[in-house]
């Protein structure tokens, strides 16, 4: 089973799915600059993607052009989210192998996700410490905006 097969029989796609119109399975055949277009990333971030192992293999026209299917627009799409969450690449790459490699990778696959869930609970909470300053910081300057209005009406 490969990657793209896995996530999208599994449901592990990411909600959300690539930004443009996708064609029904079947007759999803994307050209790398469609790909692009529908994504956001650039042709050469998906030929590296391809390079590294982050992507796995794309099937190709008769002509050797890449020729992505819908599976792959939602191991994209997922793999945007991990790189929201700032899993490194390398993180990337391994889970990308571990899926590829089947069923008996689950507890591996499982514990790198665990892991990386606990880093961006830790980031959204020093980000609400940040907020916090931030809306006090707002506060004082509108309650001072708001006096400074006060005297000079009087």
């Amino acid at each position: 089973m490969t990657v793209t097969e896995t996530t999208a029989s599994r449901g592990d796609s990411c909600a959300g799915g690539p930004r443009g119109r996708r064609r029904p399975d079947g007759q999803d055949r994307y050209t790398i600059s469609e790909v692009a277009a529908l994504t956001g990333l650039t042709a050469h971030t998906l030929r590296w993607y391809e390079r590294i192992g982050l992507m796995p293999h794309v099937d190709r026209s008769h002509t050797g052009q890449r020729r992505y299917r819908n599976r792959d627009l939602d191991w994209l799409d997922l793999v945007g989210k991990l790189r929201l969450t700032g899993m490194p690449v390398a993180d990337m790459v391994r889970y990308a192998e571990l899926v590829r490699a089947g069923d008996h990778t689950y507890a591996e696959r499982f514990e790198l996700l665990r892991a990386t869930r606990e880093d961006v609970l830790a980031r959204i909470a020093e980000l609400q410490g940040t907020l916090a300053v931030l809306d006090r910081k707002i506060g004082v300057y509108a309650d001072a905006g708001h006096a400074l209005a006060s005297e000079r009406s009087s």
